[in-house]
């Protein structure tokens, strides 16, 4: 499935509008690595567990919002967005978002 943050896919035509997909991912922080990010916090430097716990969400609501997009035939989506919100402390939610469409088949 072509995915794209463009407004349209460059060279293909949109055949079909299928309307708004989505998927979400919440997690929270883990108890362990919020003490070892705490203590790496103190010297500075890239937060790597929350980098990986970041990253498996984004996967996890990209897949969610893939399998919503299959299930109304899609074969694209465009603009594709993310977005990032607090729940509460010590728990995001990662949120993304675009337009199913349907692209003309290529020969």
């Amino acid at each position: 499935m072509d995915i794209t943050n463009l407004e349209s896919m460059p060279g293909k035509k949109i055949v079909k509008h299928l309307g708004l997909v989505q998927g979400s991912s919440v997690r929270a922080k883990h108890a362990g690595r919020d003490l070892l990010s705490s203590i790496k916090n103190l010297f500075g430097g890239e937060l790597t567990s929350y980098t990986e716990l970041l990253q498996e969400s984004r996967e996890e609501a990209m897949d969610r919002m893939l399998q919503q997009a299959k299930s109304v035939e899609a074969n694209a989506i465009l603009n594709v967005r993310f977005s990032t919100s607090s729940i509460t402390q010590g728990a995001a939610e990662i949120y993304v978002y675009g337009t199913a469409v349907q692209l003309e088949a290529t020969e």
